[in-house]
């Protein structure tokens, strides 16, 4: 799948080759230069604003569709004539969220199309089921689920974690006749992302480095996680509260015992010796609210806590 997070390995062999011969048939390794990303997130910025004062959707039609997808979602480029009755310029709808990833300043902008009528929303840690189409700001499709997928927000491009946080899950669904599921009122909306909340340096199937893209999306259900069934939620495990487990490819500082394994993959966060889910005093299914001592901190990050261990 075209969202899931590429793995950053920048592999650069500086070995002399010896005894080349000038007619081997070899091919020199392709070296992408890693750019700046305060300056790329202004070459992009201006990319996608660019594409958002150019670009119109058929807002008229949406707001008189009961139930309306991705599939309905249409976006058209205008030159300098007016925009037609019944529809919107993307500038005009769209809204800002501005956020810190890798010591950088973001803005994503999302078309709120419809929130979500359930009483759910995912964290950044969790399962979602969703319907999208991810597209180029040249409008080519490079990935598309058109019948709805799961996947944990843990192994997406960021951009994903930090934009269906803000949506709410289907009011309501049914089987099919055909054995297929409908899905009623569930949070609609389109994210233009810029290359630093995407795949970056990374090149990937129909999409170059370095480029901006757009997903349209259905967020259908979701899944709270425990990747480690700890009683913990993973997303209550991000100590730090950046809303990441791992940055470029490097741990976030979420390993409250240092033993290098973070929080949410350690069935021990505290290196005591008891098991977090046996620090669960009260027994009500929670760690979280188990503080024996009164000191502040919850039995399952408290290697001083002796009383949990009787």
């Amino acid at each position: 799948m075209g969202i899931r997070k590429i793995t950053l390995v920048v592999l650069i062999v500086l070995i002399g080759f010896v005894s080349c011969n000038k007619d081997d048939d070899t091919t020199d390794p392709v070296v992408i230069e890693i750019r700046d990303r305060a300056e790329q997130q202004i070459a992009d910025n201006d990319s996608i604003v660019k594409y958002l004062e150019t670009h119109y959707y058929n807002s008229g039609e949406l707001a008189t569709n009961d139930n309306p997808s991705i599939q309905d979602i249409v976006i058209t480029k205008f030159g300098t004539g007016t925009v037609p009755d019944g529809n919107t310029v993307l500038k005009e709808a769209v809204e800002t969220k501005t956020l810190v990833y890798a010591d950088t300043e973001y803005k994503i902008y999302i078309l709120r199309l419809n929130q979500g009528g359930g009483t759910e929303s995912p964290n950044f840690a969790d399962v979602v089921r969703v319907r999208y189409e991810g597209f180029l700001l040249s409008h080519s499709v490079f990935d598309s689920a058109v019948t709805p997928v799961d996947f944990d927000l843990t192994t997406l491009i960021p951009v994903w974690r930090k934009v269906l946080p803000d949506f709410n899950t289907t009011e309501s669904f049914s089987d099919g006749a055909d054995g297929t599921v409908n899905y009623m009122n569930y949070g609609l909306g389109v994210m233009f992302v810029p290359s630093g909340l995407a795949y970056f340096s990374n090149a990937t199937t129909g999409i170059p480095s370095y480029t901006p893209i757009s997903f349209k999306f259905e967020l259908l259900q979701m899944t709270e996680n425990d990747h480690d069934g700890d009683g913990v939620p993973t997303y209550l495990e991000d100590i730090n509260s950046n809303g990441e487990l791992i940055t470029l490819d490097q741990l976030a500082d979420d390993d409250t015992d240092e033993d290098g394994t973070p929080n949410y993959a350690d069935v021990d966060d505290d290196g005591d010796g008891v098991l977090t889910i046996n620090e669960d005093i009260n027994n009500d299914g929670d760690p979280t609210n188990d503080d024996t001592d009164g000191d502040g901190t919850p039995n399952y990050l408290d290697p001083d806590d002796t009383a949990s261990k009787i």
